[in-house]
């Protein structure tokens, strides 16, 4: 089996406008023009998408969305599409992510149809799955996985997975400063893997990549990105100041 080429996701949330975005897209470009044996995401808003394209096009960084509806057009003012996305430039769409859980009424079967959705675009789906610091301190953090993994995932085959990379965050990691062990985090993700094998089989277990999310930095990055079942990370805050990135990005060096 070859080994999993690591992804190092950025996820820009609510910041930046379309001319912030386009100046540190372009500065992350030139930085990470030497990265190698790595993929580099970034995800802006909506907003700062097309424009952010023409910035990175050609150069090591793709272009990831926040977000995408499942349906591919209608009547759903707010929402954005699949096809409109690749329209706009993204390879990438990050799915189920923890915000959009908790604020805005993403649920599992949501989850799996956005999924759908992208897969069906010939996007790449970032699913996102993690417990709250209370799930973890009830001892609940693998049956809340292993619901999110089974729900999110139903009715796909591995054909349909091929692409899919897994972000797991630990809910009370995000934006806290917290970040999960490097014990916890295989752990973790070992577990993860483990029921992708058991649901998909040893071959899709075994190529599929599983992020970590949850306050990466340079200072923890390359121990995180040691550990056996960690495939990269999606990065936060961190992704926001292009030189602090591209540390992130040059974890190898």
């Amino acid at each position: 089996m070859a080994k999993r080429t690591p992804l190092i996701a950025g996820n820009w949330k609510m910041h930046k406008t379309v001319a912030e975005s386009v100046e540190t897209a372009g500065q992350l470009a030139k930085m990470v023009a030497d990265a190698r044996d790595v993929e580099i995401m970034i995800a802006p808003a909506f907003t700062a998408l097309a424009s952010v394209s023409q910035v990175i096009r050609g150069s090591a960084v793709g272009l990831g969305a926040q977000n995408l509806f499942w349906e591919e057009q209608g009547a759903f003012t707010g929402e954005v599409s699949a096809p409109m996305l690749v329209s706009a430039g993204c390879r990438y769409v990050i799915i189920g992510h923890s915000e959009r859980r908790q604020f805005f009424g993403e649920t599992d079967e949501t989850v799996n149809r956005r999924i759908g959705a992208a897969l069906h675009a010939g996007l790449v789906p970032v699913f996102c799955i993690g417990e709250t610091e209370s799930e973890r301190d009830a001892e609940k953090t693998f049956s809340v996985l292993d619901k999110q993994i089974q729900k999110g995932l139903e009715g796909f085959v591995s054909e349909d997975l091929s692409s899919l990379v897994v972000a797991y965050e630990p809910v009370w990691a995000i934006g806290t400063g917290k970040a999960a062990t490097p014990q916890q985090a295989q752990e973790v993700h070992a577990f993860v893997r483990s029921k992708i094998e058991e649901r998909f089989g040893g071959a899709m277990a075994e190529s599929t990549r599983i992020l970590y999310g949850g306050s990466v930095k340079p200072a923890n990055v390359r121990e995180l990105m040691a550990l056996a079942d960690v495939d990269g990370a999606l990065v936060g805050g961190a992704s926001l100041d292009a030189e602090t990135f591209s540390q992130l990005v040059h974890f190898n060096a």
